[in-house]
């Protein structure tokens, strides 16, 4: 009897194409989701900024004369002045230092500049025309 031998599992060649086209999805999938991973460590500064910007805004509300005092500190330094407990903006990458106020304008807005923390490049700014990161 002439059977037709049956046929188990893949070929070697199957198996190497399929390790080839994992192997080009890892290549391309790695650089994005690094600087997805980055972005998301300056989305914590962002937050911090974001509240920080809120809290002057408040202030100035109350005293303008002593709000635009504050222009040219650092938020560490006014932190009880803007109504901040201690670690209020201190998060797994960014702390209260990081934060500069660089300006206040006669309405209140706040321009404040985001320093990079270690393990992070680039700096980033958050004033009129928001969020602005520069790698």
């Amino acid at each position: 009897m002439n059977k037709k031998r049956e046929r188990r599992g893949f070929t070697l060649i199957e198996l190497m194409v399929v390790i080839l086209i994992v192997g080009i999805l890892a290549a391309v999938a790695v650089p994005i989701l690094r600087g997805r991973i980055e972005q998301a460590k300056w989305s914590e500064g962002a937050a911090s900024a974001g509240a920080t910007k809120t809290a002057i805004r408040a202030y100035y509300a109350e005293d303008p004369i002593l709000c635009a005092a504050l222009a040219g500190s650092t938020v560490a330094a006014c932190e009880v002045t803007l109504g901040f407990q201690a670690g209020d903006l201190t998060g797994r990458y960014f702390t209260s230092a990081q934060f500069t106020i660089t300006s206040i304008d006669g309405q209140g807005n706040a321009v404040i500049t985001v320093a990079a923390p270690a393990g992070l490049s680039g700096s980033a700014v958050l004033g009129a025309a928001g969020w602005v990161y520069t790698p």
